[in-house]
């Protein structure tokens, strides 16, 4: 008995030694949010904000241009850098396309931006169809990267912020934000 008992002891001392060594690799899912949150914060800090968006959707314009807040929960902030042709609105349903180049807010220090990723010039663009989360080609780059057409016509270039919630779906679950540089354009006749 005295064998079980201190076999038992050693095994559950071994077991104590390794709970705390796999957990301090990991973080919880409200710690990746509030590091989500201290990402976003940090680079908005250096920038002018707009707690909401005018009444008239006449945004102020250019690289010095206020980031919008786009939604009570502060998922989404928008910097209109081109406003677009007015009246070239997007419809339901239509596909458009577009370029992006990404930047991973986690990297931003001191007023720099990291390297950023995406299907800039050089790549084939993406592509959507406005407000069709049924198709896949849709449902992938999530709500976000739509969302400027919401305000704005097609040919307009903004810089926004997406927390992971409304970037990406297959990067949804990494809690990582971004600052998105992004262009759309109709299908080329």
């Amino acid at each position: 008995m005295k064998i079980i008992k201190a076999a038992l002891s050693l095994l559950l001392f071994a077991a104590a030694a390794i709970v705390p060594t796999a957990c301090d690799d990991s973080k919880s899912y409200a710690d990746l949010l509030r590091d989500q949150d201290k990402y976003v914060n940090n680079f908005l800090a250096d920038q002018r904000v707009e707690l909401s968006i005018p009444e008239d959707t006449v945004f102020i314009t250019g690289p010095d241009a206020p980031y919008y807040r786009l939604d009570a929960d502060g998922t989404m902030y928008m910097q209109v850098l081109d406003a677009g042709t007015p009246g070239n609105r997007v419809t339901d349903n239509e596909q458009i396309y577009f370029r992006y180049t990404r930047y991973a807010l986690a990297s931003y220090d001191n007023g720099k931006l990291p390297t950023g990723g995406g299907n800039n010039i050089t790549l084939s663009p993406s592509w959507f169809r406005y407000k069709n989360y049924s198709i896949q080609s849709s449902y992938n780059w999530g709500v976000g990267v739509q969302t400027p057409l919401d305000y704005l016509p097609v040919d307009c270039k903004v810089n926004i912020v997406l927390k992971a919630q409304m970037g990406f779906i297959q990067e949804q679950s990494d809690v990582q934000p971004y600052l998105f540089y992004l262009t759309y354009e109709r299908r080329q006749q």
